[in-house]
């Protein structure tokens, strides 16, 4: 069977949690003997053509980003071209992406379609009045819809109410918990970080510095909060960040990493007492980053965003909800953690056999696997 996987990005600076969950997936399809090509659009103006884990990662030039959408329609010819020389049986597009939209309106009607739902359009409110009556003509065409809890579907206003029930499916995402195990190199970096927090607790944040991540709100809490904030990621509004942690002389508390590198980053999550995800917006539906912290049996203090979100961090079972944009709730509930030993340590077990039950890569793409299946024997009848 061969697959089209049609993303966004590749680059660690663009990368989020939806790049995140492709990259696993491509990965473990390729490991169970699909032919994989994994299409996104460069960070500069030069094609790249790669193999990576097993499968063909093609990255197409592009001009930049605008709206958080790259500006490649090269992307969009590659698909077309690719198709040509070795036919898809199947076209897997991930939303929200226009390009991706415009590459379904363009290839073949015999490939079948797959669309997973990451998150509502948020943030362009005025664009997504034109795009809107596109973007459902889109959905509506597709073969099946994925996503990866059923909140995602009962919290979104831009699905369309009358795609049949049996193309609606909902496939947990998945995680390679391999790499989340220390390693010496990663130990190290893990003892390190805990003696520079120096006997302190550590809160661990991590994500793109952008809008609908609520770092603000977290850096605010932290006024009321005796303990170490790690702070990872990088984005537009890290500058805004640090000069807001300058202003409330936070310094000696708060550290920026930047962009962390892929094996040091279990020790992050080891290190740290708790993990923070303090989103604002829809425009955050699950993060990843939870899940990867309540595999390493870590409890979370997210935000009560009534989405995928609170479905994979179980208010009281795993970690905690608090209301968005409140600094001070979001205090109260880790210093509640904090201070409380056996209680952080039983959200924690509780974060990590929930992690490995649910959230396997290998049942992630076994479901995706069974679905493209299924797609093509309903094609042969």
């Amino acid at each position: 069977m061969r697959v089209l996987q049609f993303g966004r990005f590749h680059n660690e600076q663009q990368n989020g949690g939806v790049e995140r969950h492709q990259q696993l997936l491509c990965k473990g399809l390729a490991a169970n003997g699909l032919d994989v090509v994994y299409l996104v659009a460069s960070a500069d103006r030069q094609p790249h053509d790669e193999t990576v884990d097993g499968y063909r990662l093609i990255q197409a030039p592009s001009f930049g980003t605008l709206f958080s959408t790259a500006l490649s329609p090269a992307q969009v010819f590659k698909a077309l071209a690719l198709h040509k020389e070795k036919p898809f049986d199947v076209l897997h597009l991930h939303f929200p992406n226009p390009l991706a939209h415009l590459a379904s309106i363009l290839f073949p009607a015999n490939v079948k379609r797959v669309i997973t739902w990451h998150s509502d359009i948020v943030k362009q409110k005025r664009l997504l009045a034109l795009y809107r009556p596109f973007l459902q003509i889109v959905t509506r065409r597709a073969d099946a819809l994925i996503a990866a809890t059923s909140a995602h579907y009962s919290s979104s206003t831009q699905i369309p109410k009358d795609i049949p029930y049996d193309k609606l499916r909902v496939i947990p995402f998945g995680l390679d918990f391999s790499s989340l195990v220390l390693t010496p190199h990663s130990d190290a970096v893990r003892s390190t970080l805990l003696s520079r927090a120096n006997g302190q607790a550590i809160i661990f944040a991590l994500g793109r510095h952008v809008y609908y991540k609520g770092f603000d709100v977290l850096i605010d809490a932290m006024q009321h909060i005796d303990a170490q904030l790690i702070l990872g990621g990088d984005g537009p509004l890290k500058g805004q960040l640090q000069d807001q942690v300058d202003h409330l002389g936070l310094k000696n508390k708060i550290s920026f990493t930047g962009s962390i590198e892929e094996a040091d980053l279990p020790a992050y999550f080891h290190a740290c007492d708790v993990f923070c995800l303090p989103s604002v917006e829809q425009s955050e539906a699950f993060g990843l980053v939870q899940l990867e912290a309540m595999a390493c049996g870590k409890p979370v203090i997210c935000t009560l965003l009534n989405n995928g979100v609170n479905v994979l961090n179980v208010h009281g079972e795993t970690g905690f909800a608090v209301p968005v944009r409140d600094s001070l709730a979001l205090a109260d509930r880790i210093n509640q953690v904090l201070n409380d030993s056996g209680l952080r340590l039983k959200l924690g077990e509780q974060a990590r056999t929930r992690a490995l039950q649910v959230y396997s890569l290998e049942a992630n793409t076994q479901q995706h696997i069974q679905l493209y299946q299924e797609l093509m024997q309903a094609k042969m009848v």
